[in-house]
């Protein structure tokens, strides 16, 4: 399911009419995407859905007809945890709707790019359950007051307003995502030779202030006690 182009790996959801996630595809994701990050050929990684669909979330009718929740839950949430921990950086490119846990795959991207007509963000509160996983990506990515946007509503962002609220980088017509996308990726590979950084920009997100800055300070001094 990964192609390279050029220094960029594509990593799909599926290329089904809603790409709708279950265990078995959450975990081959995980895997995938682990494996992009391993490519010492890459400088970067490409998420993708299709035409009709980036991902539609999570698929509630097995767990419906009997499937564990559990199971769900666990994959999901070790899916999204796999983000902030890769070295390369990650775009989403977004030819079709991404509703419920897609949105959040959105959401974990270090950069995303959407066609004209799809909506992104959340529709679980109008099936009568919350998206206690999915809202995770949301709320880090665009704060609180931007996700109970689409999350108290269940109403997906159009993709105006989630470029308006900072879920996407850039809105364009649908052929011209993937070249988007690979632009962002290749001003992104000029740090390449120093990404393994990324993951500490991830982590000083939750931590005070000055407690920030003391681990920066730390961090600062360990890298150019490696030169």
């Amino acid at each position: 399911m990964n192609s390279a182009t050029e220094q960029f790996v594509t990593v799909r959801i599926g290329d089904d009419p809603r790409n709708m996630l279950n265990p078995e595809r959450m975990r081959r994701l995980t895997e995938e995407l682990i494996a992009a990050n391993n490519d010492s050929r890459a400088t970067g990684i490409i998420l993708a859905g299709s035409n009709e669909s980036f991902c539609e979330g999570l698929d509630l009718a097995n767990i419906r007809s009997g499937e564990s929740p559990q199971h769900f839950a666990h994959e999901l949430a070790r899916l999204l945890k796999v983000f902030p921990t890769l070295e390369k950086p990650i775009a989403a490119a977004v030819c079709g709707d991404a509703i419920a846990s897609g949105a959040a795959l959105v959401a974990a991207c270090d950069y995303a790019v959407a066609s004209t007509e799809v909506k992104i963000g959340s529709h679980e509160v109008g099936l009568g359950v919350w998206p206690v996983i999915a809202q995770v990506p949301l709320v880090k990515r665009i704060g609180a007051r931007n996700a109970i946007e689409t999350v108290g509503s269940g109403e997906p962002f159009t993709a105006r307003r989630a470029a308006n609220v900072g879920l996407v980088n850039e809105v364009v017509p649908a052929n011209q995502v993937r070249d988007r996308v690979e632009s962002w990726l290749a001003a992104a590979a000029r740090g390449h030779g120093v990404y393994s950084n990324r993951r500490f920009f991830y982590s000083i997100e939750d931590l005070p202030y000055d407690v920030a800055l003391d681990a920066a300070a730390e961090k600062f001094d360990s890298l150019f006690q490696k030169v």
